[in-house]
This record gives structure tokens, C-alpha cells and sequence, in this order.
């Protein structure tokens, strides 16, 4: 189960994690998490360039591993990059100091500095995070696509975040072979009705 709006409580109790950008101009702050993936994020990369759109790649530094030519792609397009922990680990399942070395892992195989992170699952501690918060922003979402759920329709998926997406909104998707089905459908009209709007999308 899942909020395809974030709920305002959960919001509240986390008042430092970065949930949206709230601003009067038509700003949106799309997320990429789960990649690199090849051909999927470099499909993404070609929607966004055609929108002369930024994004936020949340990366999992196993997948940067990988495939470091598509990694360098994102970077070269100009786009923000945001750890997303090297193995994609379950911080409700993960004891803090193991949790903390597989995020400097996937701080060592960027090879850049980051200063953005994304749980994976959205579930960390607030143990986790009071380490995390120490070198970086930790960024949640006040919009998710649900494009990973394979039993949603594409079409539900975009009208879902079409509708509660606002100005500043964090809105999530994923460059991934699981949301691969959705994405390719939701993702170029998503850019093109938010575009015929009058919005720019930015990165973080």
C-alpha cells in the first residue's frame, strides 16, 4: 500500500526532510530513483532533453557500478544526482552502522560529491537519519508516481499525478526494468501536459 499524495501528518513528523519546494511559480522538481539502468534511463534522459527538463537521479551505487557509461550520461546532461544507498537497503530491516557504510559506499563509487539522499522504500530510522543528516539532505516526495506497481494502469498511474501534482512538487519515478511499462507511457505525457502548462521542471 501507498499514498500517491504524501499524507500531512507524515510530513509533520519529519519537518527536516526536504518534501516539497513550495513557491508561487510553476516549478516541478521531478526524482528518478533505482538507476542506471541501460536503455531505460537512457530513454528518460531523451524525454527530459526534449522539454529542456532537469531532473534529480537518485542513484544505487551497485547500479552506478554497473554501468558507470550511463552514469555519465546523467551527470553530462546536467542533471543532479542523489544517493540512494549502494544495495537499495530496507532501513526499517538494516542496523545503523551497516545502513551508514553501504550509503558511503555509494558515496565512494560516485566519485562526485552528493549531498542529497532518498531511502530506498522511504523507510529509514530516525537513528539512520540523524547520521545521514550530518553530510546530507535527506529528500522524500509529496507526489509518487506509482509507476514501479505493475498492477496499475498506465493510465490511472498518469492521472494520479497529474492531479495531485502542484507547484513545487517533489514527484517521484523510477528508471527502472520494473517500472519500465508504466514509465514509457506515463513519463512523455506527464512532460508534455505539465509543458503545455507554462511549467519548467528543475532539479534539486
Amino acid at each position: 500500500m501507498y499514498w500517491h499524495k504524501n499524507n500531512f501528518l507524515v510530513k509533520k513528523l519529519y519537518p527536516s526532510f526536504l518534501w516539497n519546494k513550495p513557491t508561487h511559480t510553476k516549478e516541478i522538481y521531478l526524482t528518478f530513483d533505482d538507476g542506471p539502468i541501460p536503455e531505460v534511463t537512457e530513454w528518460v534522459l531523451e524525454q527530459l532533453a526534449a522539454y529542456q527538463a532537469k531532473a534529480t537521479f537518485f542513484c544505487v551505487g551497485d547500479n552506478i557500478r554497473k554501468h558507470p557509461f550511463v552514469f555519465t550520461k546523467v551527470k553530462q546532461g546536467g542533471h543532479s544526482i542523489g544517493n540512494h544507498t549502494y544495495n537499495h537497503l530496507n532501513g526499517w530491516k538494516t542496523p545503523v552502522s551497516d545502513y551508514f557504510t553501504n550509503v558511503q559506499a555509494c558515496q565512494q563509487v560516485a566519485g562526485i560529491p552528493v549531498h542529497l539522499f532518498r531511502p530506498p522504500y522511504g523507510k529509514i530510522t530516525r537513528k539512520q537519519a540523524a547520521h545521514i543528516q550530518q553530510t546530507h539532505q535527506i529528500v522524500m516526495w509529496d507526489v509518487l508516481s506509482g509507476d514501479f506497481d505493475q498492477q496499475l494502469p498506465a493510465q490511472v498511474c498518469l492521472r494520479k499525478s497529474i492531479q495531485h501534482t502542484e507547484n513545487g512538487s517533489i514527484v517521484v519515478f523510477h528508471d527502472s526494468i520494473k517500472a519500465w511499462k508504466n514509465l514509457k507511457e506515463v513519463l512523455p505525457a506527464y512532460l508534455a501536459h505539465f509543458s503545455a502548462l507554462g511549467y519548467t521542471f528543475q532539479s534539486l
